[in-house]
C-alpha cells in the first residue's frame, strides 16, 4: 500500500496533479489511457487540466497504458468525455493467461479486470503447451473490429511457483517484455568478442594505468572502472572509465529498438529483467578483471583539495587490473591495509572531498535504507538485510556524479545557430509550493524553522534540519515527508539544473549497460567530440518515454519487494512486533515494522474498538474522539501480524494496547 498520506485513487476519480490549463484546439488528441477496475477509462493528455473519460463501450481494444488517440464527444458532470479512435503504442506485448484447448487452435484466457481480451493461437504458435496451463503469450497481430488479437506462447509457467509467476507478472503489467525477440538476440550473439587493432587504433590506450573496479559481491554487468597515477606535478589523475555499449548497440535495428523500449534494466528482488541481452550486458561490455575492454571515459586531472584543473573526454581502452567488492574496499578504507591501499585510501579522500562540497554547495543530504532480501534456493525470503551506504559506496558515487556533471557542462557549452543542441539531461526540479508549506508547518510544530526566501535558502534549511533531528523521534517522520516534498527527476532537453544535487548542469552517463539515456549521451557526447552533432527532434519525446519507463521500473521493484515482505511476513501471522507509523489515511495508518521494515495496514475499522478515529490531514494522525489517543507519522506503536494476502500483495496488522 502506498506510504502517502492520502490514499491514491485511480485517474478520474480525483482531480489530477495540476497541469497547464489550455483548451484543445482539436477535438482528436493523444493521451496514455488509464483503465479503472469499474472497466472506465481516463486519457491523461499533457496540457489538459481534466482526465478525458471513456466509457467501456468506447475504448475499442486499447488497454491500461496503452497510448491513445481520442475525439472528444461532449461532457460529463464537467469532465471531457470521448472515445478511442486509435492506438498509437502498446504498453506491452506479453501476457500471462491460461490455455483453453480447441480442436487445431486454442484462446489464452484474459484477466477481464484488466480489460485484457482472450487471444487466439494457431496450432503452429501452440509449442506443445496442454490444456489448462499457464503460460506467457506474444502478441503477433492486434486484430482489429470484432477480432481477437492473435499471439504465440513463449514459455509456459510451473504452476507451482505462484512467486515465479507472480514476478513475471508484475513486470507484464508494467510493460517489460520478459524476452528478446530471436532477431534482437542473433544480432547481440553476432557481435565479436574480439578486440581488433583497428578498434584499438582510434582511443586513447589507457591500459598501462592501474584500473580496478568496486561492485556489490553479486554484480555480474561491471559498468564502470576508475583508473588512477600520480602525475609528476603532485596532482592525481582520476579515470572514470564506463562501458562502451553505443560501440556494440548501433541505432536502427532491433536490438537497439528494444533497448530503448525498456529504456532501464529492472531490479526485482529474485531477478534482473535486463535492457540489453546478457551477451552484451555480462560478456562484451562488463569490465571484468584481467581483460581488455572498450570504454568511453572522463580522465580528470585534480590536486589534494579536489579541484578539477583539467579533464579529457573521449573512447579509450582499458584493462582491469583487481576487482573489489564494496565490502573489500570499506576494510581497505578502514584499515589502511590490502591490495593497493594506498591509491584506495588516496581516491578516497578526494572522494569524500567532492562529497563535502558538494553538501557545502546546497545539495540535500537525504538518506534512505534500502532492504535486500536473503533468498533460499527456491527464491524464498528467509531474511531482510538493511543496505548501509559507507564511504567504499560513497567513493563510486562521487566520481560517477563527477563524470555525470562534466559531460553535461561540456555538452551544454555546443551550440548551433545560438541554441542548445537537443541532450538528454537529467534534472531535478525546485521543491512544489503546494507540497512544501503543508511540510514546513509541520515541521515548525517540533520547532524546527525554514527559511523560503529562495531555492538556496530552502536547500540549507532542509540539511540544517536533517542535521538537527538526527537521533531524536521525530527523524524518521520528518526526514520520509522531506523526501515527499521534493520534485521527482526526470529527463529532459531543458536544461533547469539538479537541484537535490546542487548541479546547475547534470546528466546520466554513467550506466548504459542499464539505463538508455546514458547510451543517448554517449551518442551525442561522441557526436560533440567528431564536431558531427545531428539535430534529433524527437529529443523531448525520447526523454519522456525514458522518464516514463524509469517510473514503470520504479513501480515494478516496488511491487516486486511488497510480494516478498507479504511471503515473509506470512510466516508471523499472529506474532507481534514493534513498528513505526509510517502514513495515514481516513481508512487507518500503515506501520513499518523496526526489524524487517515490512509494511502492512491497520484499518479504522479494528480500530473501532478502542476509540472512533478522525483523520487530521495537517498533523499526518488519526485522532481518538473519546480518549485523545494520537497515530502521528513517526510514532512508536505494537502490532500483530493479522493476514499476508499473496495475490493483493497487502499486510494486515492490528494494533497492539500496551496499557
Amino acid at each position: 500500500m502506498s506510504k502517502s498520506n492520502k490514499p491514491k485513487k485511480k485517474a478520474g476519480q480525483q482531480k489530477q496533479t495540476k497541469r497547464t490549463k489550455r483548451e484543445p484546439d482539436t477535438n482528436t488528441l493523444k493521451g496514455r489511457l488509464d483503465v479503472t477496475r469499474s472497466g472506465r477509462g481516463f486519457v491523461i493528455v499533457e496540457g489538459l487540466e481534466e482526465d478525458i473519460m471513456i466509457a467501456p463501450d468506447g475504448l475499442k481494444d486499447a488497454m491500461d497504458g496503452d497510448t491513445v488517440r481520442v475525439k472528444l464527444s461532449g461532457g460529463y458532470e464537467g469532465r471531457p468525455k470521448g472515445k478511442v479512435t486509435e492506438v498509437v503504442q502498446r504498453k506491452r506485448s506479453e501476457f500471462i493467461g491460461k490455455v483453453q484447448m480447441n480442436k487445431g487452435f486454442a484462446f489464452i484466457l484474459g484477466d477481464k479486470d484488466k480489460n485484457i481480451p482472450d487471444l487466439y493461437v494457431a496450432e503452429d504458435n501452440l509449442n506443445g503447451v496442454k490444456n489448462g496451463e499457464t503460460v506467457v503469450a506474444r502478441i503477433l497481430d492486434w486484430g482489429g473490429e470484432g477480432k481477437k488479437p492473435s499471439a504465440t506462447v513463449v514459455s509456459v509457467l510451473s504452476g507451482d511457483d505462484a512467486a515465479d509467476e507472480a514476478m513475471r507478472a508484475i513486470l507484464l503489467d508494467n510493460g517489460f517484455a520478459l524476452n528478446f525477440s530471436d532477431e534482437a538476440q542473433e544480432i547481440a550473439a553476432r557481435i565479436p568478442e574480439v578486440i581488433t587493432k583497428e578498434d584499438i587504433s582510434k582511443r586513447k590506450d589507457v591500459r598501462g594505468v592501474l584500473t580496478f573496479t568496486i561492485d556489490p559481491a553479486d554484480a555480474k554487468d561491471f559498468d564502470d572502472a576508475i583508473s588512477y597515477r600520480k602525475l609528476k606535478n603532485g596532482n592525481h589523475e582520476i579515470g572514470v572509465h564506463i562501458a562502451d555499449v553505443s560501440h556494440y548497440v548501433t541505432p536502427g535495428n532491433a536490438l537497439d529498438d528494444e533497448a530503448y523500449q525498456k529504456a532501464t534494466s529492472v531490479y526485482l528482488p529474485d531477478r534482473v529483467n535486463p535492457m540489453l541481452p546478457e551477451h552484451i550486458s555480462n560478456v562484451l561490455c562488463s569490465l571484468r578483471p584481467n581483460e581488455d575492454k572498450l570504454t568511453f571515459s572522463a580522465i580528470f586531472q585534480i590536486t589534494d583539495k579536489a579541484e578539477v584543473k583539467q579533464y579529457w573526454l573521449g573512447k579509450t581502452v582499458i584493462h582491469s587490473d583487481r576487482r573489489y567488492t564494496y565490502e573489500e574496499a570499506q576494510q581497505i578504507i578502514e584499515s589502511g591495509e590490502g591490495d593497493h591501499a594506498d591509491v584506495i585510501l588516496t581516491v578516497n579522500n578526494i572522494s569524500q572531498t567532492l562529497r563535502k562540497y558538494r553538501f557545502d554547495e546546497g545539495a540535500i543530504n537525504f538518506n534512505s535504507t534500502e532492504v535486500r532480501f536473503k533468498l533460499d534456493e527456491k527464491g524464498n525470503p528467509t531474511g531482510i538485510v538493511l543496505k548501509e551506504s559507507k564511504e567504499a559506496h560513497q567513493l563510486i558515487e562521487e566520481l560517477m556524479l563527477l563524470a555525470n556533471r562534466y559531460v553535461a557542462k561540456h555538452v551544454s557549452k555546443i551550440k548551433i545557430n545560438n541554441k542548445a543542441i537537443p541532450f538528454p539531461y537529467r534534472i531535478h526540479d525546485t521543491p512544489d509550493e503546494e507540497k512544501l508549506l503543508p511540510f514546513i508547518a509541520f515541521a515548525n510544530k517540533f520547532g524546527y524553522k525554514f527559511d523560503i526566501s529562495s531555492a538556496e535558502a530552502i536547500a540549507a534549511s532542509f540539511n540544517k534540519l536533517l542535521k538537527d533531528i538526527k537521533g531524536r523521534p521525530e527523524e524518521a517522520v520528518l526526514q520520509q515527508l522531506g523526501i515527499r516534498t521534493m520534485a521527482k527527476a526526470k529527463y529532459t532537453e531543458s536544461n533547469v539544473g539538479h537541484y537535490g544535487l546542487g548541479f546547475e548542469h547534470y546528466c546520466h552517463f554513467t550506466s548504459p549497460i542499464r539505463r538508455y539515456p546514458d547510451v543517448m549521451v554517449h551518442r551525442i557526447l561522441q557526436d560533440v567530440l567528431e564536431d558531427s552533432v545531428k539535430i534529433d527532434k524527437r529529443m523531448e519525446e525520447k526523454c519522456k518515454h525514458c522518464s516514463e519507463r524509469e517510473r514503470a521500473a520504479m513501480d515494478s521493484e516496488r511491487s516486486g519487494n511488497k510480494y516478498k515482505q507479504v511471503q515473509f511476513m506470512g510466516n508471523y501471522v499472529g506474532e507481534e512486533f514493534d513498528a513505526i507509523v509510517s502514513g495515514v489515511s481516513k481508512f487507518g495508518f500503515w506501520a513499518e515494522t523496526v526489524d524487517h521494515m515490512c509494511e502492512g495496514l491497520v484499518s479504522i475499522t479494528s480500530l473501532a474498538e478502542h476509540d472512533s478515529f478522525r483523520h487530521s490531514e495537517s498533523d499526518y494522525a488519526l485522532v481518538g474522539h473519546r480518549t485523545g489517543k494520537k497515530f502521528t507519522m513517526g510514532d512508536k506503536v505494537r502490532i500483530k501480524v493479522i493476514a499476508a494476502n499473496l495475490e493483493k500483495r497487502q499486510l494486515d496488522y492490528e494494533w497492539v494496547n500496551e496499557k
